[in-house]
């Protein structure tokens, strides 16, 4: 059976072309604000492949996947550039970490590693805000890798305060890859206690197979959501052979798998979208419209991927196929989008794609907006900058993240000021204004809620779809208010009132069961 299990394999099956400059626009700002191996031996990590997570004290935390001399590294990040090494994975048992993180309702951190650990085949981990660091597990812990092997995607914690993600490989089914299994699904505390709740490949793989980096994410009905880039009920894919297009599918928190959709369901080339989840960061997010929207690595009327909009049951839409605007050439709209996307507070949904050729140097990517009509606008070419070596970055394997600043910040796996091969942290903004973030986004009355922002301290107001909540405290560093939720309050925005008098909406509504 053909697997594809390399981001950098899928990379190199793209072909490529020269691009234009940059998309002139008043309003987008870009800023490389680190390039990494900008210490001596790489101390300081490289290649990072998913973006970066915003943490309470308002600096970025994220992963590299490291060098010739390390094995990656957790890091944080002021957004004025300034890095701290928080750990470093070490070369034998540990690392690399290919997610990014995730912040727990407890304050502290949780990824995977992809190798390594005491059975070769991965770890999950939490990390404090400090740097501490535990190994909560390791994965092929069971006889054939039953619990899992190799978990290429993130965590995500649910309402139910437990993280879930994926592996690409292990499992009950597929006995004849290796390691066994086609990939599995699992449950763990943030205390360590871990439990498989599905194996994938269950039948002839229409449930979908080998998970790669899409993350779960959770849906507002409580379920689970996510894609697989192989797997399905179609086969005909091309030069993949017959291991499936790839699907879309739920799974309930007890482990009951529903496939949603199976892509190439009109045969090859797939216009509906081939092999969604390539990249690394959530596999989809779910609009304020309840519908789920996503990309396919491949597939679309030039097989150079597609952006969809699926709602929960199913009835999937291809808002749009990259290469529409010029041609199948790419030179305008760009290709391959590796990573998912992000709705923003404008309404408006923001990712990257990964194939682009610029100034000599392969696969160098844009960040794109796309409305939820489906209108695409491209904010930035990668490796534009004057100078060897993509100064600018090149090769975003990760989608966008917006803090509550309103500015967009990811990662590039490529180029930077120190090399070609380095990758960068960089920012884009596009003129949206701060907002504050509940962690987590849901709870009854009397859970107690960590809000994250900017410029909070003095406070005055902090409402649940008009409720006020009191006693509220502010953090030292003015990013984050700590309250419970009010009684009487239901499902709307949280608002803070700052010191200065501005308003500041949450981005997301609130859900109160």
């Amino acid at each position: 059976m053909l697997k594809v299990s390399s981001w950098k394999t899928v990379f190199l099956l793209c072909a490529v072309c020269l691009i234009t400059a940059p998309v002139a626009s008043a309003q987008v700002t870009f800023t490389t604000l680190y390039s990494f191996c900008s210490q001596t031996n790489c101390a300081d990590g490289a290649s990072p492949v998913a973006g970066p997570v915003q943490g309470a004290d308002g600096d970025l935390y994220g992963t590299t996947t490291g060098s010739n001399t390390n094995n990656g590294t957790v890091f944080k990040l002021t957004t004025g550039g300034a890095l701290t090494t928080l750990y470093t994975f070490c070369n034998l048992d540990c690392g690399p970490p290919r997610a990014g993180l995730v912040l727990a309702t407890n304050g502290d951190f949780y990824g995977t590693t992809t190798n390594n650990g005491a059975y070769n085949h991965g770890t999950a981990f939490k990390i404090t805000a400090g740097g501490a660091f535990t190994t909560l597990y390791n994965f092929c812990a069971e006889t054939n890798c039953a619990d899992g092997a190799n978990p290429q995607a993130g965590l995500v914690q649910a309402s139910n305060g437990n993280l879930y993600g994926t592996t690409e490989y292990g499992g009950v089914n597929c006995s004849e890859a290796e390691p066994p299994g086609c990939g599995t699904i699992f449950e763990i505390t943030p205390g360590g206690a871990f439990t498989t709740l599905y194996s994938f490949c269950a039948q002839t793989c229409p449930d979908g197979s080998y998970p790669q980096g899409a993350s779960l994410i959770q849906g507002t009905d409580g379920d689970l959501y996510g894609v697989t880039p192989t797997g399905g009920a179609y086969l005909n894919c091309g030069n993949f052979g017959p291991v499936g297009c790839g699907t879309v599918f739920k799974m309930t928190m007890g482990g009951t798998l529903t496939t949603l959709y199976s892509f190439c369901e009109g045969g090859y080339p797939c216009a509906d979208g081939l092999n969604p989840g390539y990249g690394v960061g959530p596999g989809m997010v779910q609009g304020s419209d309840s519908n789920f929207y996503g990309t396919t690595f491949f597939g679309g009327t030039c097989n150079l991927g597609t952006i969809f909009k699926i709602t929960p049951a199913g009835k999937l839409t291809t808002l749009y196929t990259f290469g529409a605007q010029s041609g199948c050439d790419f030179v305008t709209d760009g290709g391959y989008p590796n990573a998912g996307l992000i709705q923003a507070t404008d309404g408006n949904f923001y990712g990257t794609t990964s194939g682009e050729n610029n100034a000599g140097s392969p696969y160098s990517g844009t960040v794109f907006r796309i409305t939820p009509s489906g209108t695409l606008t491209t904010l930035y070419f990668f490796c534009s900058q004057p100078g060897p070596g993509c100064t600018d970055g090149a090769l975003p394997a990760g989608g966008v993240v917006q803090a509550t600043n309103g500015t967009f910040y990811g990662t590039t796996t490529e180029g930077g000021s120190n090399g070609l091969f380095d990758g960068t942290v960089y920012s884009l903004s596009v003129g949206l204004g701060p907002f504050v973030e509940t962690n987590p986004t849901s709870g009854k009355v009397g859970t107690k809620i960590t809000i994250l922002g900017n410029n909070l301290t003095g406070s005055t107001s902090v409402t649940f779809n008009g409720i006020a909540a009191k006693p509220f405290n502010v953090s030292p560093t003015g990013t984050a208010i700590t309250t419970t939720v009010p009684s009487g309050a239901t499902t709307g925005y949280v608002r803070v009132t700052t010191a200065s008098g501005t308003t500041l909406t949450s981005n997301l509504k609130f859900r109160v069961p």
